[in-house]
């Protein structure tokens, strides 16, 4: 991340929901370990996410259990029972949570596709392909906020998430007017170019799929993949492969720098699998995102925390 995108999720989060962060420095006044603690509020109110980060020179010596129970402490606050975080497959992240006891929640999957390895005339054979299917729909696209007239569906598409795969008992985020226009602004905070491109049903008029992509202008060889959806009466008309390929083409005329997508999916989530294999991603890494019963988390030792 950037340095102005790092400042927003620190403040924000990806959600609207209130963060906080703490540092640990040692007695040099060196930061030596920090966490950002996120505190659902409309859904999954049991919840505090934490992202926890040591120094690698100062691991295994009790700093990230410090901190751990610093945050379990501010969660306890806040009437949480639950803590949840995510570490890389493999990696020192893991083997700690492990320790803890915590419990594997979900998978998710980051890919990549690399614009450059993407064989010529693939993407029109890919848009011929799903333009054969998709009859009945128009696409339309734009940059920035979405208008007032679109808000409406855009939240009922934001809601489509709600069917991926999701770690038991978590609830799904609820859309609305409301959130749109402060996930909108969330985006315009961090500067970044964002993309909104959707399929329209000629019959009714209303959007029916949409994909939205982001760009930080000051990293802008790569783009971010947010939310693809399809609403489910409109299923089976390879929509979703349409407005993906239709990105790429418009990011294509946008966007000279770009040269590397990402995207995020959660194990288990075939169709959009399948459809990203189509388009030529390949996986980056894998996530593992663990859950912790606060009980079992020990009372805080003094790790010297600054909020």
């Amino acid at each position: 991340m950037s340095p102005r995108t790092f400042r927003v999720w620190l403040r924000y989060g990806w959600t609207e929901d209130p963060s906080e962060a703490w540092l640990a420095r040692d007695n040099d006044g060196e930061v030596r370990g920090w966490y950002l603690l996120t505190l659902p509020e409309r859904e999954n109110r049991h919840l505090a996410d934490v992202n926890l980060v040591v120094a690698p020179s100062r691991r295994r010596a009790g700093l990230g259990t410090a901190l751990l129970g610093h945050a379990a402490d501010r969660a306890r606050q806040a009437d949480r029972t639950l803590l949840t975080g995510h570490s890389e497959e493999d990696s020192a992240g893991a083997a700690f949570a492990r320790s803890l006891g915590a419990a594997h929640r979900l998978t998710p999957i980051f890919s990549v596709l690399r614009l450059g390895s993407i064989p010529p005339g693939h993407l029109a054979d890919l848009r011929r392909k799903a333009d054969a299917v998709a009859r009945g729909y128009s696409l339309v696209s734009w940059e920035g906020v979405t208008a007032e007239h679109r808000l409406v569906d855009v939240a009922a598409l934001l809601g489509v998430e709600a069917d991926a795969p999701r770690a038991a008992g978590e609830e799904p985020q609820g859309w609305d007017v409301a959130r749109v226009r402060v996930a909108d602004q969330r985006l315009a905070d961090q500067g970044w170019r964002f993309y909104s491109l959707a399929a329209r049903a000629e019959r009714g008029g209303g959007l029916v799929a949409i994909t939205q992509l982001g760009v930080d202008p000051l990293d802008p060889g790569w783009g971010i993949q947010l939310l693809t959806a399809v609403t489910g009466p409109h299923r089976g008309h390879r929509l979703g492969l349409l407005v993906k390929v239709a990105m790429l083409e418009l990011l294509g005329a946008h966007e000279p720098y770009l040269t590397q997508i990402v995207t995020r999916t959660a194990e288990g989530n075939e169709h959009m699998d399948a459809i990203n294999t189509e388009l030529g991603f390949t996986i980056l890494e894998r996530q593992l995102s663990w859950e912790l019963n606060m009980v079992r988390i020990p009372w805080p030792a003094n790790p010297g925390t600054q909020s």
